[in-house]
């Protein structure tokens, strides 16, 4: 199983940037991708997550409005579309799966243990 993460970088506030994870190794669509994210200092942090079976998604309350999760599954990729983002968003973003389809709209997702994890992508916001 590989998760792997990419599209990090710098970018001023305001800005926008595009999250990918690509895995192999399993069957994508009985899968939750999720989204977390580790600034300096802070404990780990639930941002987003899409069931690639019927895109289900849920998301943090400091994200909605802002970033948008999305899953190409003839790629078994999952995207974060991360827009408005301010000094506040700047962290390592993993990726990880759940083997499980999780509806959306629900509380308590990220409390769940995913199975598999990425390595990061870091994401840095300059004001």
């Amino acid at each position: 199983v590989q998760l792997q993460a990419s599209g990090g970088g710098l970018v001023q506030a305001g800005g926008s940037l595009r999250l990918s994870c690509a895995a192999s190794g399993f069957r994508f669509d009985d899968y939750t991708i999720g989204w977390f994210r580790q600034a300096p200092g802070k404990g780990r942090e639930g941002v987003s997550c899409i069931s690639t079976s019927d895109g289900s998604a849920n998301y943090a309350d400091s994200v909605k409005g802002r970033f948008t999760i999305s899953s190409d599954n003839a790629k078994n990729t999952v995207y974060l579309q991360m827009n408005s983002l301010q000094s506040e968003d700047t962290a390592v973003y993993y990726c990880a799966a759940l083997r499980a389809r999780l509806a959306g709209n629900i509380r308590g997702w990220d409390n769940i243990r995913f199975n598999y994890w990425g390595q990061g992508t870091e994401v840095t916001v300059s004001s």
